[in-house]
């Protein structure tokens, strides 16, 4: 992964507040380990409504949400509904989408299909890359190849014009021209349950795997507003005002009279549609007496996540886990940093790791070892200092002989027709000399 980090605040300013904020645990912290195999539905619960008028936050799960995607060997059942027929790239990239939601990629992230060809033909050949460098790309041009998903994206920051002196740029011209289509997955195969990080804690063996940096649910709808109003016509007019603050679309909502005197009246909006929703309820003498404003708080996705923290079955000791990583990765080489006071002989129980520059999701986390690609020599050094060891592979290396894996578990979703290759030209730019 590139570096990034994933803002979780959830602060709200608003007119006035009110000393008053709702939290329920919905999922157990055991819920949220990656060896969990379904996500629980998070069913929504509501606080009652206020008689007066407050602007509050509150932190709350938003509509029930599932996910229980994850990587698996199973062939699907579209499988024997393509074997004999062609596989146009809309379908390809719903097989993707399936296997690791973009919606879990970070949000600084540029993922998706970055490269679409003019004209529409079917997918025969995939190649599976790291990086999408010059010698990659001769090699798809070679074989002919319809789609690149390369896990790096090549393009990443917005670009004003497509010319030749930049590299990028120049490879993109070259797909354009071939008509062959680029995709990239990066963090979002980084964070699904299944993905590269639990491929890569893997390497020191079975263990009791959770998530380092939780990742949330999506939710159209981000604050709830409750308030009251005195009759049936009332209510009729304040919810067409809503639904136009909308832009017209279904509103999600709920009414109530409990006592046959006040309606209460409960409903979601987006980010966009609050401002203008606040300002129609408060033209309306009762619900601007009566109006709350939650905050919504998006569920987490148990198992899904950056990085990952195992509590190992059986302990090794450091020279072990060098040992295994160097097989897990198939590398000769790896650096190491000992930590405090220890050996190649102290025991390692609990491993960190972080695909990539792993330094902003392993910072602070107490861990026997850390696992990642690359970390600044002063991010080494806090390391050390603070008695964890250190195994870096290279920032590439931590993450490439995942492609092999995800090969085999694209290709049994795919009609027999369609080729998944991983790449023979691609490798990490560093070497040892």
């Amino acid at each position: 992964m590139l570096t990034g980090c994933r803002n979780l605040s959830l602060t709200f300013l608003s007119l006035t507040y009110r000393g008053f904020h709702t939290r329920r645990t919905l999922i157990s912290p055991s819920a949220l380990c990656s060896s969990a195999s379904t996500v629980p539905s998070l069913p929504p619960s509501l606080p009652s409504p206020s008689h007066s008028l407050s602007f509050l936050t509150s932190q709350k799960n938003s509509v029930p949400l599932q996910l229980s995607v994850h990587f698996s060997s199973t062939r699907s059942l579209s499988h024997s509904t393509h074997c004999s027929g062609l596989m146009e790239l809309k379908e390809v990239l719903q097989v993707l989408e399936q296997l690791a939601p973009l919606s879990l990629a970070e949000s600084w992230d540029n993922v998706g299909l970055l490269v679409e060809p003019s004209k529409s033909r079917p997918v025969k050949t995939i190649l599976l890359t790291n990086d999408l460098t010059d010698a990659v790309m001769e090699e798809a041009e070679t074989m002919t190849c319809d789609l690149i998903i390369s896990y790096h994206p090549p393009l990443f920051r917005p670009i004003k014009r497509l010319v030749q002196k930049d590299w990028k740029q120049r490879l993109a011209i070259r797909a354009v021209e071939a008509g062959i289509a680029i995709f990239s997955p990066h963090t979002s195969w980084d964070s699904v349950k299944g993905g590269v990080n639990d491929w890569l804690v893997g390497g020191l063996g079975s263990g009791q795997v959770s998530v380092l940096s939780q990742a949330l649910g999506g939710a159209s709808h981000s604050h709830k507003l409750e308030f009251m109003v005195r009759s049936t016509e009332e209510l009729n007019t304040v919810m067409e005002e809503l639904k136009a603050c909308d832009g017209g679309t279904t509103l999600q909502h709920s009414i109530s009279r409990p006592d046959n005197s006040w309606i209460h009246v409960s409903f979601t909006c987006s980010d966009s549609a609050l401002t203008p929703s606040v300002q129609a309820l408060l033209r309306h003498t009762s619900p601007s007496q009566s109006l709350t404003i939650l905050k919504l708080e998006k569920p987490p996705l148990p198992g899904h996540g950056q990085g990952r923290l195992s509590l190992l079955d059986q302990p090794v000791t450091v020279a072990t886990a060098i040992q295994k990583m160097k097989s897990h990765l198939g590398l000769n080489h790896l650096r190491l940093a000992l930590g405090l006071g220890q050996t190649l002989e102290s025991s390692v129980r609990t491993v960190a790791v972080c695909a990539g520059s792993g330094a902003s999701v392993l910072n602070g986390v107490k861990a026997d070892l850390y696992i990642t690609g690359e970390m600044s020599h002063h991010e080494v050094l806090d390391a050390v200092a603070k008695g964890t060891s250190v195994l870096l592979s290279d920032h590439s290396n931590s993450e490439r002989g995942f492609l092999a894996v995800f090969r085999e578990r694209l290709a049994v979703r795919l009609p027999d027709n369609v080729t998944v290759v991983v790449s023979k030209a691609d490798r990490d730019p560093l070497e040892v000399v």
